[in-house]
């Protein structure tokens, strides 16, 4: 159990700076460390508010609580804190953001489900 909450915790972390990096290359904005970092950390801290408010530790792998503790919270909370951080937001920014979040961060959970389904526990 403890891997899979490991392992749920890179693939999460990993689909944050996915969304990230491609957002920075789409704008131009490139993929220094630093830049990453200050684009990415408010999404980073709201990832990690969201997993301990649903406890994901008990089910890291599943859509819900965990899938979605993660979604709402990279997506809302990290949006909130980085508006509180003084960074930039748009509509469409925040639209973007939902979407790419909830493809990542619940998508990569489906899969696994599927993939119980198929191949049983």
């Amino acid at each position: 159990m403890r891997r899979a909450v490991l392992i749920a915790m890179l693939f999460d972390i990993c689909s944050v700076l996915a969304f990230v990096i491609i957002g920075r290359n789409a704008h131009h904005n490139g993929a220094t460390p630093a830049g990453v970092w200050h684009t990415a950390w408010p999404f980073l801290a709201g990832l990690v508010i969201g997993l301990g408010a649903v406890r994901f530790w008990r089910k890291p792998t599943a859509i819900r609580p965990a899938g979605l503790g993660a979604w709402l919270g990279a997506a809302g909370s990290g949006m909130a804190i980085r508006v509180a951080a003084g960074q930039g937001t748009a509509l469409a920014f925040i639209g973007v953001a939902f979407a790419f979040l909830a493809l990542f961060l619940l998508g990569w959970r489906a899969l696994v489900s599927y993939h119980r389904i198929i191949t049983g526990p």
